[in-house]
This record gives structure tokens, sequence and C-alpha cells, in this order.
């Protein structure tokens, strides 16, 4: 938690503020059984008549007043600073989040990441306003309660030493149980958002399936597991409510006993005890507001140390001094690529290397590494060995800002965002104008997909595209992509979805660029790739078979194989 305390560093004057006024209410707060004490022994025992109590009284309401009004600014104070600290945690998890590779992003996972940046950041927030508002307030009371009492009386404020002293256990041992327990409690949540946006996600295919009942299982047995946590954490919490109250009603009985042996023998008079009743009531009261902090906190702590792990995190994206060489403008040099500490690599001693302009298809089954292979050029993961040159340079000595800023990548799955048309085409170059945006989806052979919209460019899009079609979404995408104008295009299987002739006028479109970019398309499809100027065969992360279409046909077994399990030998 203390390494998260920088992001306070803005509201450090709210961060004072808060505390210092509930100390003030506080401070009021402890002259309240002395009045009343007062009003007992003097006002009434020793008859001073009822201007007295009328004026003790008044005074008891100006200390009221004034202590809503510290309380309310107190409040105010505690709410600016959290909600400040969590806007400022929240926005610099994010920005972490989008640093990592996405080696790291796919250990972490999504359902973590979303449970960081929600749940998690939002107990923490919970934790700093309660902290600033009874962390100092609190305390306070009690041991102010307890000096008070040894004004007052020393046997007295002897109880409640002994009985801060007992509490004081009681809190902190609790506290001490349920902090690793919160921690995997919030553990298992993340394996019930796991299981929610799975299905969410999958509804489709779960339904057509008739996998509802199955999944409805795995969900309750998740969210009975994470249930069962919570309670059993929660009982152990639950303990210091009733473990605090059975402490202070048997400190109040001594009290009693101790105060009316005092009054017995004229040591103290009858507003002596209600007083040091009264302080020992503020300390239930304190000590039930500190307990619920206790258990706020542990959750804050539990959250805290799971956020401050991603935080801690640096992109695994390693930089490398440049390399000049002459010639090839892509080059791969016996690359080899893995995903974490998986035992066999995803790409195994790749070596091509490609000419400017040129278009490179990548053909292979399932799983082979074509997009492993096309994810390498724009740095999104690192080689495990071997390395890759643009222009002679090494892509880790390039910046990753400057190196994908050249490249467009057109990924397997069509994402547009929540917007308008323009505004989804704008993402790759954010002032390009109408003409360059109607051109780039005249290429990608999208132009009937926004002519068929009564408000053209100006159309809404559903979060995630959810109004257009499969082929509709894949066409817009590589029109984004197009409006950069990139050097590098990078296809990934992002024709799948149309049919032949608009896959065949795309590539021919594609081919008339005038800033003739280098092409990779990824494809199961020969037809996609047969004019390709190289096409790379690829095999259980190994290439084994790279040249023209007419050349793999001769040379290349799995390449026929593949070409004649979708085209009629004679058609070949």
């Amino acid at each position: 938690m203390g390494k998260l305390l920088k992001y306070l560093k803005n509201y450090r004057l709210q961060a004072v503020l808060a505390p210092l006024f509930k100390l003030l209410e506080a401070c009021f707060e402890l002259f309240v059984p002395i009045i009343v004490a007062a009003i007992i022994d003097t006002g009434v025992k020793e008859g001073a008549g009822v201007s007295y109590i009328v004026y003790a009284c008044l005074i008891l309401l100006a200390l009221g007043v004034v202590g809503l009004i510290a309380a309310v600014a107190a409040q105010y104070f505690a709410a600016r600073a959290a909600v400040g600290f969590s806007q400022e945690l929240r926005h610099d998890l994010f920005s972490r989040l989008q640093s990592l590779s996405y080696s790291q992003i796919d250990a972490l996972g999504t359902p973590k990441m979303i449970t960081r940046m929600t749940s998690d950041v939002n107990q923490i927030q919970s934790g700093v306003n309660l902290v600033l508002r009874l962390f100092m307030r609190s305390p306070f009371i009690v041991f102010g309660a307890m000096i008070m009492a040894f004004i007052i009386d020393v046997y007295a404020g002897a109880v409640f030493a002994i009985s801060i002293a007992v509490l004081c256990v009681i809190v902190f041992g609790i506290m001490l149980v349920s902090i690793p327990l919160y921690k995997k409690s919030q553990g298992k949540l993340d394996s019930v958002t796991v299981t929610t946006r799975e299905t969410l996600t999958g509804a489709r295919v779960l339904r057509a399936f008739c996998k509802e009942n199955e999944e409805i299982k795995e969900f309750n047995s998740r969210n009975d597991s994470l249930k069962k946590s919570q309670l059993f954490v929660g009982r152990i919490s639950a303990l210091m409510n009733p473990l605090t109250y059975a402490v202070i009603n048997v400190a109040i009985i001594i009290l009693f006993y101790v105060g009316a042996v005092r009054v017995e023998y004229g040591i103290l008079t009858q507003g002596m005890v209600v007083a040091l009743y009264n302080y020992m009531s503020q300390i239930l009261v304190e000590l039930i507001k500190l307990a619920n902090l206790i258990i706020t906190v542990t959750k804050s702590f539990a959250s805290a140390g799971r956020i401050a792990e991603i935080l801690e995190m640096r992109s695994s994206l390693k930089a490398g001094g440049a390399e000049r060489e002459d010639g090839e403008y892509i080059r791969f040099e016996n690359v080899c690529a893995n995903y974490g500490d998986a035992a066999v690599n995803a790409l195994d001693n790749i070596n091509f290397t490609v000419q400017r302009g040129q278009t490179v298809g990548i053909i292979g089954g399932t799983g082979a590494g074509k997009t492993t292979l096309v994810n390498l050029i724009p740095h999104f993961y690192d080689v495990c060995s071997g390395k890759i040159l643009i222009g002679g340079v090494n892509v880790n000595s390039i910046g990753d800002e400057a190196l994908r800023g050249r490249c467009g990548v057109v990924p397997q799955r069509a994402v547009l965002f929540e917007g308008t048309i323009r505004q989804n085409m704008q993402w790759g170059k954010a002032d390009a104008t109408d003409e360059e945006i109607l051109s780039a989806i005249e290429t990608a052979q999208a132009a009937d997909v926004v002519a068929s919209k009564d408000l053209g460019l100006d159309e809404m899009v559903e979060q995630g595209g959810k109004n257009f079609s499969g082929g509709q979404r894949q066409r817009l995408t590589i029109a984004r992509a197009l409006v950069k104008k990139p050097e590098i295009l990078i296809l990934d299987d992002s024709a799948s979805a149309l049919d032949y002739a608009t896959d065949a006028k795309l590539r021919s479109a594609l081919k008339r660029l005038d800033y003739n970019p280098t092409v990779f398309i990824v494809s199961q499809r020969t037809s996609s790739i047969r004019h390709a100027d190289k096409i790379i065969v690829l095999d259980g992360g190994k290439m084994v078979g790279i040249g023209t279409h007419d050349e793999l046909l001769n040379t290349c077994d799995l390449y026929r194989e593949i070409h004649y399990s979708q085209f009629a030998k004679e058609g070949a």
C-alpha cells in the first residue's frame, strides 16, 4: 500500500485537512462528558440553578454544531482525496497495462486486468477514504478518553488502559489473520470473472452445442467457492464486533463497581462516574468504527498488493542496438519465438528476406505459427533468439511507437470501436480527410458498406461493430489500416469472410496503391496468396517452403496438398 501513496501527492492538502477536521471534531466530542458531569454535579446536585444548566446545554449545542461542520468538512476533503487518488491510480494502471508486451498481457489475462481496474481500485479508494476520516480520529478518541479517565481518576484510568490493551490484541490479531484470506478470496473473484466473461463472449457457441447447463454448473461451482471463501473470512472479521462489545461491557461493569466504591468514599462524584461511562461508550463506538476500518483496510491492502504487482511490471520487449545492412528491406535471421515458458518454440529458425514493395503470402495449417510470425514484425512479441531487421535496423532499436507508426495491422479478429465510421477510420491518422478515408474504403472494397448507410461516414458503429456483418467488419478494418498509408501492411487472415471475387478485387486494388507498401498476407486459401511475390509455408513453427506459387507446387508437398484440397487438380 505504501508504494501507492505517491498518488496522493496532488491531494496532499485534502489528505491533511481531512484528518485535521476529524481531530477537531474529536476534541469537541471529548469535552462533552465533562460538561455533562458539570451539569449533574454543579447544576443539579449543588443547585446552581436552571440558568447554569441552560448555559451548559448551550455550550453542548455549540460543540455539536461546530463538530458537525468539522465532520462535513472532513468528509468532503477525504472524498476529494480518495476519488483523486483512485483516478490517478487507475490512469497509471491503464497506462502500465497498455505498455506491457503481448506475452505479459496473455499471461495476466483479460479478467484479471478488468478486476484490477475496477474492483481492486474501488476497494483501495474506500480504504483511503476511511483512513483519512477515521485512522487518526478513532485512536485519538480512544487514547484521549483514556487520558481523560486518568485525569478524573487513576483507578478508573487503569480500567481503561487494560481494556484498550485487550482490544488492541483482538483487533490486530484478527487483522493479521484476515489479510491473507482476503487476498485469496479476491483471487477467486478473478476465477468467477473469467467464467462470466467466457460465457458472455461465447454465448452463441454455448447455445449451438447446448452447453448452457454445463456452464451454469461451472459458474455455480466457482461462485460457491468464492462464497465459501468470503463467508470464512467474513466470519473471522465478524468476531471483531462481538468481542469488542464483550470486552467493553465487562469494562463498564468493572468501571461501575470501581466508581461506586470511589463515590462511597467521596473520591468521585456521580457526575464523574457518568463522564467515565460516557468515555467508555465513546471508546466502544470508536472501536466499532475502527473494526470496520480495519476490515476495509485489510481488503485494501490485499487489493493494493495485486495492483502493485502490475505497476512494478515492465515491458518484456527488449531494446537492441542498431544494425545497418544494405539490400533487403525486411530480414528474418535465424528467428525463434515462443510463448512464455512453453517447451516448444512457436517459430523455429526462420530465415527469409523481403524487398520493399513486395507482397508476401504466409500459409500453413492451424497452429503453424503464421500469426506469430507477422506479430514479430511490429514487435508485439520478442524473439527468443535471432533478429529481425527492417531497413537494416533491428526492430528492438527502432522504438515501438515509431515502428508501429510505419505498420498497418489488420488482426484476425475484426474489431471496430463504438463511434462513427469516420472516427474508426481516423484511428490510424487523426487528421485524415473524408477524401482520404473514402479512398481507403474504396481500396478495401467497402464503398458499398458506407453507401448503404443513411448517414454515410457518420453512421454509428456499435461496440465491437455488432451492427455490421463479419465481411463488412473485415473490409472496414482493412480500410482503417490503409488510411495511414503504412509502409508495411499486415493482413492476418483478414479476408476470411470475403467471397473469392471480393478477395480478388481487394488484392488487385492493393497492387495499385501509389505508395507501394510491403504487404504480408496470412491466409488459409492459396487463391489469396498465389500471386504474391513470395510465399512462405509454415508447418509446426518451421518454414518448410518458400517461393512463388508455381515453384511451391513443384517443390513443397504441404503447399501442394493445401492447394489441391481447395481446387481440383485439373484447374490448378
